[in-house]
């Protein structure tokens, strides 16, 4: 009798496992590509889309207008980021080079594409093996170019030298990507012999052009990253009060975005408690942070190919010292201040400009400016940066635009005043050891500005009343759960 019901058993579970199977995956199989497509990902990406919130006509359409601002006869090669190992084995967490993701779509390594006025779009896809498959899993190779990426042309990594010799000879000039340049093609004779007669030059004098004004659909990408900043960096301040540690707030940061759709950090955070605000970029994040202390915290997500950047400064113990006070009014005035400058015509420089004025002015009054000869190179020693920078698929995006260019719509800058004195700077002992910095995103307008990371607080009085009074009711509710529990 147990033998007959084991059997049957067997036989049922047998039965219903490959019902459940074929429910699971149909009977149509979906490749994996190597990234998430809107047949394999349906809950990230819609029908046309290349990536999320990104259609393959937009891609399309970027390659035209690049090919159009390219000088005739020429041609674009743009590498994919080589992957970098942290040991033999163990690789780095991957990201896309921007001008490659810009051009092609493809958020995958090993791929170099080639763009041209006679050829369109050419990939030279990766050719794994099948240990790169079983150790790493697959990835897009020429059919799926084609296909999903949508090439004019595609052919294997191992047709590169032939096929590029031969475009490169017939190219009056060719633009690479010089900072994720490969041995693969800067070593071929006829890509030396171009640059040795200075007819290799770098592409993103016209990829960062491109950039630098975003599509609608970029600037969708960039409010929800800068959403996702917001509301981690919130509950950041609130975990503080009871966990005021450096590392745990970086941790739980890191928590918050990912939870809310993040893909990466933009950047390591930023979390400087007490005198370690001072340093600018600073990294250890191995302090705890004292009462009485503030911490300054940088921190930034990429959501889908898209950064966000911010910082905000806070007491985690719930109350601003007068020391700091007087020092943070003057940051967040001055934040107030240059962004209400942020309008179509103005430039970065203009802005940095009057930060400057309002911050020297500021300091002077407070005191901690003192000699007025020598003051002038003192105020560079506190604060040796710029008010801003651009953003958007990199934390300082389109360096080869000048900050002399004035603002269009649908450009992305960082509104970033801050001071960093030193615990051994010569200044009355309450202000030394002090970092405050307040950035905000800056999305410019048709006729004004639109500010990105505006959810979250940064008045001295919003910021004491969520640290005591939010925090305060959010614990008495979870004690009280805990007790009837």
């Amino acid at each position: 009798m147990q033998s007959l019901t084991r059997r049957s058993l067997q036989r049922f579970i047998s039965k219903h496992v490959h019902a459940i199977g074929c429910r699971t995956y149909g009977s149509t199989r979906i490749f994996d590509a190597g990234q998430p497509t809107a047949a394999s990902h349906p809950e990230l990406l819609k029908e046309g889309e290349l990536t999320p919130g990104i259609t393959c006509d937009e891609y399309i359409s970027r390659r035209k207008r690049l090919l159009e601002i390219l000088p005739e006869k020429s041609i674009a090669i743009i590498a994919a980021s080589p992957i970098k190992m942290m040991t033999d084995v163990v690789p780095y967490p991957y990201r896309q080079d921007a001008d490659y993701l810009y051009v092609t779509g493809c958020q995958q390594p090993g791929g170099i594409a080639v763009l041209g006025h006679e050829i369109g779009l050419c990939m030279f896809m990766p050719e794994p093996t099948y240990h790169d498959v079983t150790w790493e899993g697959n990835t897009a190779g020429v059919k799926e170019a084609m296909e999903i990426f949508k090439a004019d042309q595609a052919l294997p990594m191992s047709k590169l030298q032939q096929m590029l010799s031969g475009f490169l000879e017939r190219s009056s000039e060719v633009f690479h990507n010089v900072k994720t340049a490969t041995r693969t093609y800067v070593e071929l004779e006829s890509f030396q012999k171009a640059l040795n007669k200075g007819k290799a030059k770098d592409l993103s004098v016209y990829t960062h052009e491109m950039r630098w004004v975003k599509s609608p659909a970029e600037i969708n990408l960039m409010r929800e990253a800068a959403t996702i900043a917001c509301q981690a960096q919130l509950q950041t301040m609130f975990h503080s009060k009871t966990y005021p540690h450096e590392r745990m707030m970086a941790a739980k940061v890191e928590y918050e975005c990912k939870m809310r759709g993040a893909q990466k950090m933009a950047f390591n955070p930023v979390v400087g408690g007490g005198p370690n605000g001072s340093v600018i970029h600073y990294s250890r994040n191995d302090r705890r942070v004292n009462n009485g202390e503030l911490v300054l915290m940088d921190i930034g997500c990429e959501f889908h190919g898209y950064v966000s950047d911010m910082t905000r400064t806070w007491p985690p113990s719930g109350r601003f010292l007068s020391a700091h006070v007087d020092l943070y009014d003057l940051i967040v005035e001055t934040n107030k201040e240059c962004i209400e400058l942020c309008k179509p015509g103005v430039t970065l420089r203009q802005i940095h400009e009057h930060s400057v004025q309002k911050l020297y002015k500021g300091l002077r009054k407070i005191g901690v400016l003192k000699d007025k000869l020598s003051s002038h190179r003192t105020y560079h020693q506190l604060n040796p940066t710029n008010i801003g920078h651009y953003l958007g698929m990199d934390v300082h995006d389109c360096s080869t635009i000048s900050n002399d260019r004035p603002l269009k719509p649908g450009v992305v800058i960082t509104i970033e005043p801050g001071v960093y004195i030193p615990s051994s700077f010569d200044v009355a002992e309450k202000y030394q050891g002090i970092g405050i910095r307040i950035e905000d995103e800056v999305l410019i307008t048709d006729s004004s500005y639109e500010v990105l990371t505006g959810s979250m607080p940064k008045e001295i009085s919003h910021i004491e009343s969520l640290l005591n009074n939010y925090v305060h009711q959010s614990e008495s509710d979870c004690l009280a759960t805990a007790v009837s529990s």
